[in-house]
């Protein structure tokens, strides 16, 4: 049985819409197929050449090409790492270690991970500010904020705050903070490779939530920050509604303005027309990662910057 009709028998409405994306037998088995471990070198807690040296003892390391401290390992199980205990790795997946990287923190920056947990981007925040400035770190679920903590004080981040606010409140702090990050909440296509019920449960109304949820924290997430600064918005999910239309919203609603992308990773084309309603051709300055283009999870990322004083 292909992999497309093993999508097609367990979620015929999904096979429907995200064949008009992509209509591939590589798209189709890559949306399925596990995912290859990855994990980020924690620099806060030792320097990546001598962790990156004990490792190769063990395992086969590959770099990863867009984030110096990134690598696929071949290890079934991470807990059994002690590396990784001790907090000197973390895992975390290929495609997810690019939003901060495009962020590009600064020390003794002020910075807002909106939708933080469970913590592997703000470590790496931190890691790239090295532990000087401040991060609020905010998660809406306590349950959820409590694993962020746990993984924050693992990684030795000492310089965040933890949050449990709507993020759309952190809209009453207009022009604070230097860099902005939001990793949405989502449909989680991305995430099938990791879980198979993310495929069996996917519905699409739970995409217009998402998208509707998406559009009140970028509009917060974009009044929050500095003119001249960065706002990174991203998902891990390959829905245009949840994606171009999101950032597309808010470059209709502000001056906000897209700046491109150069890193070394394959992408696919950003859509510019979905169901009849076409998006600004700035959005061809987004990275839109399809599984098959990496062998990683599915992400968005938007590079935003709002125009004004200051670099970003």
């Amino acid at each position: 049985m292909s992999a497309r009709d093993v999508i097609k028998e367990a979620n015929p409405a999904f096979y429907g819409r995200y064949s008009k994306l992509e209509d591939t037998d590589e798209f189709w088995e890559f949306i399925i197929k596990p995912l290859r471990q990855s994990i980020r070198v924690n620099t806060l807690k030792a320097p990546l050449e001598i962790v990156v040296e004990r490792l190769k003892e063990e395992f086969e390391l590959e770099p990863i090409p867009w984030v110096r401290e990134g690598f696929f390992i071949n290890v079934e199980n991470l807990a059994k790492v002690p590396e990784h205990g001790l907090g000197l790795i973390f895992g975390q997946e290929a495609s997810s270690m690019i939003p901060p990287v495009v962020l590009d923190p600064k020390p003794g920056e002020l910075v807002l991970d909106m939708a933080a947990a469970p913590g592997s981007k703000t470590g790496q925040i931190a890691q790239y500010m090295e532990n000087e400035g401040c991060i609020i770190a905010n998660d809406p679920n306590r349950d959820r904020a409590n694993v962020l903590i746990a993984n924050l004080n693992r990684m030795g981040v000492l310089i965040a705050r933890v949050t449990t606010r709507d993020g759309a409140r952190f809209a009453r702090f207009e022009n604070t903070f230097d860099r902005v990050l939001l990793d949405a909440p989502c449909s989680s296509v991305g995430m099938i490779r990791k879980s198979w019920r993310f495929l069996r449960e996917w519905r699409e109304k739970a995409v217009v939530k998402y998208m509707n949820i998406q559009k009140r924290l970028i509009l917060a997430g974009y009044k929050a920050l500095k003119p001249g600064r960065t706002l990174v918005y991203s998902t891990c999910t390959i829905d245009p509604l949840e994606n171009e239309e999101v950032v597309d919203y808010l470059l209709r609603k502000t001056d906000a303005r897209l700046e491109k992308i150069d890193l070394p990773v394959k992408t696919s084309e950003p859509v510019l027309e979905w169901e009849g309603k076409e998006y600004s051709p700035e959005l061809k300055k987004a990275l839109r990662i399809h599984p098959n283009d990496n062998d990683t999870e599915a992400f968005f990322i938007a590079k935003i910057v709002k125009p004004g004083d200051g670099d970003g």
